[in-house]
């Protein structure tokens, strides 16, 4: 397994729509435990392909305290949703921010498991909005697209900063 690089926001690679995953193989798997390790290393509770440049429509999530319920997402496809929840997000490519979203909070979602056979889920509370926010992520989409226009431009430029303060750090060392 390997950790990947995430790619942090306002990199113009996360606002790349995702292609459909076309076979469920050897590499496919090798992907999804990069992507595990990489979301538990950050550590966070999911991450989609989108976020580590690889524009494919596959995502992993785990909202369990000790790391035990890993679930590979192939194609996702939300069938039903009902109810309305707001709850604080943050995001792995945009670190350190976290605010209140509306989501549903019941999905029932349709995918591809690990060894490419089709099934359901259904999910609510925080593994729902866990699913939601990273198929925003394989849209394009992120979660400060639902703040308002100066937040997400503090957000913008603040990142901004810090990527220039890294990487000049990086530079002296």
């Amino acid at each position: 397994m390997a950790k990947l690089t995430i790619l942090e926001f306002p990199d113009p690679r996360l606002r790349i729509r995702a292609a459909e995953v076309k076979t469920v193989d050897d590499e496919l798997r090798k992907l999804i435990d990069d992507l595990l390790e990489t979301m538990y290393d950050a550590p966070g509770i999911g991450l989609a392909a989108t976020q580590v440049d690889v524009h494919q429509r596959l995502l992993v999530v785990d909202v369990s305290a000790d790391k035990s319920e890993p679930n590979a997402l192939v194609n996702p496809v939300i069938v039903e949703k009902d109810g309305v929840t707001v709850t604080e997000e943050g995001c792995l490519s945009v670190p350190g921010y976290y605010e209140e979203v509306e989501r549903a909070e019941h999905i029932r979602v349709r995918f591809l498991n690990r060894n490419g056979d089709e099934q359901e889920m259904e999910a609510e509370g925080l593994r729902a909005v866990c699913i939601q926010h990273e198929m925003d992520h394989l849209e394009g989409k992120l979660f400060v697209d639902y703040l308002s226009e100066a937040k997400r431009m503090r957000i913008r430029k603040k990142l901004i900063k810090d990527q220039r303060h890294r990487s000049a750090e990086a530079v002296a060392l």
